[in-house]
């Protein structure tokens, strides 16, 4: 039990059910109330199941990302958080890197999956580059100064524009990428998802550019040029 508790505090697991709630929402109430006549629209409801997958293969990536973060945070949070510390306290490291290859995997095959059903290929390109940026932010770009924040708010924003993708993967098989062929209300559909992810993006980087500020001691004793 303990173990089970150590796990999903490792995983942030509020944040995994924020990404869940954030992207049915979205599909349900937004997307799907925006193209309701579009003469494709059954496309869409048809394909429950996968948006399911969809969710699934977010919350493997994002969780993954919480793992790896903390895998390379281990001697600054022991300064700036030394309390929730988890890897190498209960979760040793080597399972620690062994659940985020598997949760990686798992989001990349889904993602693979999805793309091939949808025909919409930039889901499963979209989420590996999610699963490459969480490694490098880990590693690197976190220790420069707003490069990382920047990172995690556009990560933050795609959880919307995925599912955008996801939804609009008829249309954009049909070929109609020019603005100018889509009826008032595609444009809507397009123009929502776009106001959503930047409200994201912006949130985001306000807490991520907050919790620099907390974190500034332990990230001075280990040269990362964060905010100041």
């Amino acid at each position: 039990m303990q173990l089970f508790a150590a796990f999903m505090k490792l995983v942030r697991w509020r944040n995994l059910f924020f990404i869940v709630l954030t992207q049915t929402l979205f599909f349900t109430c937004v997307l799907r109330a925006v193209v309701e006549q579009y003469p494709k629209n059954a496309w869409i409801e048809s394909k429950g199941g996968l948006f399911i997958l969809l969710v699934i293969a977010s919350v493997c990536i994002a969780a993954a990302g919480y793992i790896i973060n903390d895998y390379f945070d281990l001697q600054i949070d022991a300064v700036n958080r030394p309390g929730r510390i988890v890897v190498n306290r209960i979760v040793k490291r080597r399972w620690a890197i062994f659940w985020h290859l598997c949760l990686s995997v798992i989001g990349l095959v889904l993602s693979i999956y999805i793309s091939y059903k949808t025909k919409t290929y930039i889901i499963a390109l979209g989420n590996a580059g999610c699963i490459l940026l969480l490694w490098f932010y880990s590693t690197t770009f976190k220790k420069q100064v707003l490069t990382g924040n920047v990172i995690i708010a556009a990560l933050t924003a795609w959880v919307i524009v995925v599912v955008y993708f996801f939804a609009g993967a008829k249309i954009i098989g049909d070929g109609n990428w020019k603005m100018a062929s889509y009826p008032f209300d595609i444009r809507k559909f397009f123009i929502l998802t776009m106001a959503y992810a930047g409200f994201a993006f912006v949130l985001s980087l306000i807490r991520e550019v907050i919790k620099d500020l907390e974190d500034m001691e332990g990230d001075a004793q280990y040269q990362c040029r964060t905010m100041p």
